[in-house]
């Protein structure tokens, strides 16, 4: 997974004992090998894919769009597709079911434009999953394929247009 993420623009690894006191903080323990990346690897990524780069843990892009605060210990909602635009279930946006996608069970990884994110799953069967949540839906494999974190770092390089 190094090189998933050219040394020159990898923010410095946490080391362990900054990720146990982030997941004490927050109750929950990452997915492996997420949670070895940020601790050995980097913490991030610098300039890398369109969205600026791999969020540092815990942080968001400036273009979140999720709203509410984060709860990575809450359990996430999906095991499935789920394209809310298509969902007459569905009144408005502020469906508290929409917001519990953006918000509960995950961290985010990165942008992938203004309306799109990468999220890792921390809880739930979908666990260590990678999931890309936009302003219509939320898919485990948009891209035909679920994927764990390594699996998706390898396969979008770092100032490429793989990143999704």
């Amino acid at each position: 997974m190094r090189a998933a993420v050219p040394a020159a623009l990898r923010e410095p690894a946490l080391g362990y004992a900054a990720v146990e006191a982030w997941e004490a903080e927050h109750g929950v323990t990452l997915p492996e090998p997420y949670r070895s990346f940020v601790a050995e690897v980097g913490n991030g990524s610098a300039p890398g894919p369109r969205d600026g780069g791999l969020q540092p843990l815990g942080q968001l892009p400036a273009c979140w769009a999720g709203g509410k605060q984060r709860r990575p210990d809450a359990m996430f909602p999906l095991e499935d597709e789920w394209i809310w635009e298509d969902d007459e279930s569905v009144g408005d946006d502020e469906d508290a079911r929409i917001d519990a996608v953006f918000s509960h069970g995950s961290i985010v990884l990165c942008a992938q434009d203004t309306r799109s994110f990468w999220l890792l799953v921390t809880t739930g069967p979908q666990r260590g999953r990678v999931w890309l949540v936009a302003d219509v839906g939320a898919s485990p494999a948009p891209d035909g394929e679920p994927a764990g974190f390594a699996d998706w770092i390898r396969r979008r390089p770092a100032g490429g247009e793989g990143w999704g």
